[in-house]
């Protein structure tokens, strides 16, 4: 892009887009004063908590046991998403109707509440079953040798190449199909420090069994 001068001039690629009348009055309000901004926020909360409850009810059907807690939830994760919306005005991009902008804060907080809500009370399975899937590979019919050897030689990668860590950690979520968040939750740790251990220990794997002689795909090292 070019000046009226001939001159070339710089894009700023975080620049705001151009705001549609409703977004921009919704940003207007809610920075506003008084009873305005109370209004705001209270329109902005109904908004949320609608989003809120399409979502939990979305998951009614795979959460039977939480049926008569969903509601309770849809709140929760309302009152959580308002004060997320609140927090971050200023990361609005208007890439977006605001609207359509907040109510993905709406359904991140209702689908967390959900998986967490699901796993109160229960054991996290770090060792349980799903790790036997691989400690009984010779138990497989004979027409499927090749694939026990395979599984064999997982097994020994896991137990022999993972950090006691790494192996919980790959077992919860990999196998167990654990909610990240709520592993997080457990753990007292955070989702990105989960992702960099499962990260970490699928690469390890993919080594052990690179050397072995399996055939598990290309092979890049950090940093190369």
């Amino acid at each position: 892009m070019e000046s009226a001068a001939g001159r070339p001039v710089a894009i700023d690629e975080n620049r705001p887009a151009s705001l549609d009348e409703e977004s921009g009055a919704w940003l207007r309000d809610l920075r506003g004063d008084g009873a305005v901004r109370d209004l705001a926020v209270e329109r902005l909360h109904t908004l949320l908590l609608r989003a809120a409850r399409f979502e939990t009810g979305r998951r009614r059907g795979s959460h039977p046991h939480l049926r008569g807690d969903l509601d309770d939830i849809a709140q929760e994760a309302a009152d959580d998403a308002l004060l997320a919306v609140l927090s971050r005005l200023d990361d609005y991009r208007g890439l977006s109707r605001f609207t359509t902008w907040a109510y993905k804060f709406a359904l991140y907080q209702a689908s967390v509440k959900v998986r967490r809500r699901a796993w109160q009370g229960r054991e996290i399975p770090l060792e349980d079953e799903a790790w036997n899937v691989f400690a009984s590979s010779e138990a497989l019919p004979e027409d499927e040798a090749e694939q026990s050897e395979l599984l064999g030689a997982i097994r020994d990668a896991i137990a022999t190449t993972l950090t006691p860590h790494q192996r919980s950690v790959l077992v919860a979520l990999a196998l167990n199909d654990v909610p990240i968040d709520v592993l997080a939750e457990r753990l007292q740790t955070t989702r990105g420090a989960l992702y960099k251990t499962l990260h970490d220990a699928r690469r390890n794997l993919r080594r052990a069994l690179a050397a072995a002689g399996y055939a598990v795909g290309e092979q890049r090292e950090e940093g190369s």
